[in-house]
């Protein structure tokens, strides 16, 4: 490998990030804008923001050794990859159609710059205990989905280069850090929107590899069938693939309403006139990517066979990508170039999903909690410095969950997408559409869809058949059943909070624009 080539590409895109962080943060003049860009985004950043903060190092990693794994064994399917895969693109599609321009309108009218103030304020609460609630939660599972991030870097490096697994790790933590602490909200959504072109070209590439070195597309298509008869099956192998297992590994597209990173991307945009350019261009890179990503991972076997990377003591096929890339490096200095773009795309993914988490965590800590209950006078200025020193904690308790190199980056992102989709996404759908909710009703389905996860996945799952389903879907119907029978028992929202609901709908079916509404309350 062209060490100097390819450190030196990967030493410029980071460079890169950061000077991007220090050339929007003279912009960062209030807490609006630090949160959430004074929801300013046009609809192509928009898009490429959400689907690339979405992906994560899961898309270059985590979701080809899930298909990899299935030929070598260890756990792992094509079918689960397969119905993962379809599950997210369907649930990223659905998403934006009914989510997202709700959501934008909503959140303006009730002044939310946060996914727990627009709970809160949603419900008119006087207490802040479900602002609080929600805040707490956006901590407690943003902590371990980010230290997969940051365990992504590590492995990264600790495979090319042999350096230490905990150092690197450490230093991409603080990179990612640096330019979220700077660029606030901008920094994060327009680094994304450049990780996102990076990801896709290192998908091309490695995917032209994969069928160039494994033997043409036929033979690198059909090695997986002649170690695994019925690789492709998509009810497994063996067929213990049951409907249930299907509609399980499905229901990751739950996930996706009650993602915070994400939903903030929505509420960001400019003109809600222009989510639907959004929205077809999001599902649009989503399936391809994850389409890709999937079939480097049937294809990597192949490859692996073919260039040795099987016979390695410590092969890993969720760096699959990564041995790859260390292969292309080598052949000329150009190439050395390509694969530190790819090695880049990695690190794309994992800086551009980490990024949002932090800043998520951090405003929910900042303006939710110390803002709220502690600092009620809290100038902006000060605001900002508290949701910066926020993101340095996140990282250091990013940093100590990541410590065990061994973890599974598939398995950590699994479980804390589970936690957020069952605690916020019955929710944010009872608030968006369905007028009785009411806010016992709304703390009750919060805590019962995120206490439900630990429950299933610690106590139920354990216990096989039927129980043994992936514990999102599960924990998002009990959390939705909760809220209802809660709301209902408890005779419904206030006066006020259903006025303002009637009112939002009424802008909602009027067609009207958020623009055209401020113009026409203006005059």
């Amino acid at each position: 490998m062209n060490i100097v080539l390819v450190v030196g590409t990967i030493v410029v895109y980071m460079v890169g990030m950061i000077a991007i962080g220090v050339s929007v943060s003279k912009k960062n003049k209030s807490t609006d804008v630090f949160y959430l860009g004074g929801r300013q985004l046009g609809p192509f950043v928009t898009a490429m923001s959400a689907e690339a903060s979405d992906m994560s190092s899961w898309l270059l990693m985590g979701l080809p050794g899930v298909a990899l794994f299935g030929v070598i064994g260890g756990g792992g399917t094509f079918a689960e990859a397969f119905w993962t895969a379809a599950g997210l693109a369907v649930g990223t599609y659905l998403n934006w159609l009914i989510v997202a321009k709700p959501l934008r309108i909503y959140s303006e009218h009730i002044e939310a710059n946060t996914i727990p103030d627009f709970f809160s304020n949603r419900y008119g609460e006087k207490k802040g205990v479900l602002l609080a609630i929600s805040a707490i939660i956006i901590v407690i599972f943003f902590v371990p989905y980010t230290a997969s991030g940051f365990a992504s870097v590590g492995k990264l490096f600790n495979t090319l280069f042999g350096v230490d697994y905990h150092v690197v790790m450490i230093i991409g933590a603080l990179v990612i850090a640096l330019y979220t602490i700077l660029g606030g909200f901008l920094a994060s959504s327009f680094t994304d929107f450049v990780q996102s072109i990076i990801m896709t070209i290192a998908l091309a590439v490695v995917l032209w590899f994969c069928i160039s070195t494994g033997g043409g597309w036929h033979d690198a298509i059909n090695a997986p069938n002649k170690i695994v008869p019925g690789y492709y099956n998509l009810n497994a192998p063996d067929g213990s693939y049951t409907p249930l297992t299907i509609i399980s590994n499905f229901a990751w597209g739950l996930g996706y309403c009650g993602m915070p990173h994400i939903l903030l991307r929505f509420m960001a945009i400019a003109d809600d006139k222009k989510i639907k350019v959004s929205r077809r261009i999001a599902s649009t890179w989503v399936v391809i990517s994850m389409g890709v990503a999937v079939l480097i991972g049937v294809l990597g076997y192949a490859v692996a066979k073919n260039e040795g990377y099987l016979g390695m003591s410590n092969f890993d096929p969720e760096r699959i990508i990564v041995y790859i890339a260390d292969t292309i490096s080598k052949i000329n200095p150009f190439a050395a170039i390509i694969g530190g773009l790819i090695l880049s795309g990695i690190l794309a993914s994992t800086m551009s999903t980490a990024s949002g988490q932090m800043l998520a965590a951090s405003s929910s800590v900042s303006e939710n909690l110390v803002h709220r209950f502690f600092y009620k006078d809290m100038p902006a200025k000060k605001g900002i410095l508290i949701a910066r020193i926020t993101v340095l904690g996140i990282t250091i308790l990013g940093c100590i969950f990541a410590w065990n190199p061994d973890s599974s980056i598939f398995r950590i992102v699994s479980f804390a997408w589970a936690g957020f989709g069952a605690s916020f996404g019955p929710l944010m759908l009872c608030s968006l559409f369905w007028r009785k909710t009411n806010l016992k009703g709304a703390v009750a389905g919060v805590l019962s869809g995120g206490i439900m996860i630990f429950v299933w996945k610690f106590l139920i799952a354990p216990l096989g058949g039927v129980f043994g389903i992936y514990e999102l879907l599960p924990s998002f119907v009990f959390g939705l059943i909760v809220i209802i029978i809660v709301s209902l028992a408890t005779g419904g929202p206030d006066e006020e909070v259903a006025k303002k609901f009637d009112e939002v709908m009424a802008v909602r079916k009027s067609g009207i624009s958020i623009a055209e509404d401020i113009a026409n309350v203006e005059k």
